[in-house]
């Protein structure tokens, strides 16, 4: 993860002598949203990875969240972390008629449908106003926040060699890391409720964290704001009994998974402790799909020769279901709903 790591045993070293090394949430909130941050350039995040917002497994998605929100009494739906508005397109061709607004920290992408709305946002937790999101066609509209949560940067320590949880700092030129001071305060506290394999005779030296702490008050200040419509998360994530030692931290750029550097060159991003977050239920993916009926049954054969354009139709939507549901990668996603 990152760099090499410096320091000796009281876990300062470098970090002590005055270095460009800044904690890890402060260099990845700059490097993806600041002035020059990765989500900001003209390629956008599209040029560099693929989601489930794209493509055959995106018009599927669409269709699943329309019926979600159906199920929870919501009109519209505002797409928060809209990237350049692929999910939003989806969702309109989908439903045209529907209220439909979406939030990123890019200006309005160009060719999204005149009536979708739009609105800037300062990127990572922090929100915009989003009374006229709210408000799209007079609408309750659900919330989703589809893959935010996982780049709402957070804190990152390390279990140092003598087992006390530090704070990892980087320079952000570099990538090179150091143990800063040791953890304290809510983060401590945090991760003694929801990381305890980290603390104690649990943890062994260079066990990392993701301290979701930030994430949960992003995630509890989006539905304070949004004052009981509903809302949807969906990201990849972890549970208190599967917390991965070595943490999650990860980066990518034009297409393939690089060394974690904040330079705003590539995507940061680390798994969610999605069990920490406040939520009214939390499912996988698949299951949620199952539920919506997205089951992934290709078509009769025999419509091969009735109608041959809709079978292809059908052959191309299976697939997408099936890639939408499968373990190996999107269906492992969490769902987590707050009513």
């Amino acid at each position: 993860m990152g760099g090499a790591m410096e320091g000796g045993a009281d876990g300062q070293g470098q970090a002590r002598r005055g270095t460009a090394s800044v904690s890890w949430r402060q260099a990845w909130q700059a490097a993806l949203y600041g002035p020059a941050g990765f989500y900001r350039q003209t390629s956008g995040p599209a040029g560099h990875f693929t989601t489930a917002t794209h493509a055959g497994p995106g018009r599927i998605l669409a269709r699943a969240l329309w019926a979600w929100a159906d199920q929870v009494g919501a009109q519209g739906i505002v797409d928060l972390g809209a990237g350049r508005g692929e999910l939003l397109r989806h969702l309109y061709s989908a439903a045209p008629d529907r209220p439909l607004a979406g939030l990123d920290v890019v200006a309005r992408p160009a060719g999204l449908p005149e009536a979708v709305a739009w609105t800037v946002a300062p990127g990572g937790a922090a929100l915009p106003d989003l009374t006229a999101s709210r408000r799209a066609g007079g609408a309750v509209p659900l919330v989703v926040a589809n893959e935010w949560l996982d780049v709402v940067p957070c804190t990152i320590a390390e279990v140092d060699p003598v087992g006390v949880l530090r704070e990892v700092e980087v320079d952000a030129r570099t990538g090179a890391e150091t143990l800063g001071s040791p953890l304290s305060g809510a983060d401590l506290a945090w991760c003694e409720r929801w990381w305890p394999v980290a603390l104690g005779d649990l943890a062994s030296p260079g066990d990392r964290v993701e301290v979701g702490r930030s994430r949960d008050d992003a995630w509890a200040g989006l539905l304070d704001r949004i004052g009981g419509s509903p809302a949807l998360a969906i990201d990849y994530g972890h549970l208190v009994t599967t917390r991965p030692h070595e943490g999650s931290l990860a980066a990518y750029r034009s297409g393939r998974q690089v060394d974690p550097v904040p330079d705003g060159s590539c995507d940061l991003t680390a798994h969610v402790a999605v069990d920490s977050l406040p939520h009214s239920r939390l499912v996988r993916q698949r299951f949620a799909l199952d539920e919506l009926g997205v089951i992934g049954t290709l078509p009769d054969h025999g419509l091969a020769r009735s109608n041959p354009a809709a079978y292809l139709d059908g052959i191309a939507d299976a697939t997408a279901e099936i890639t939408l549901r499968s373990f190996d990668g999107f269906g492992a996603f969490w769902w987590i709903a707050s009513a």
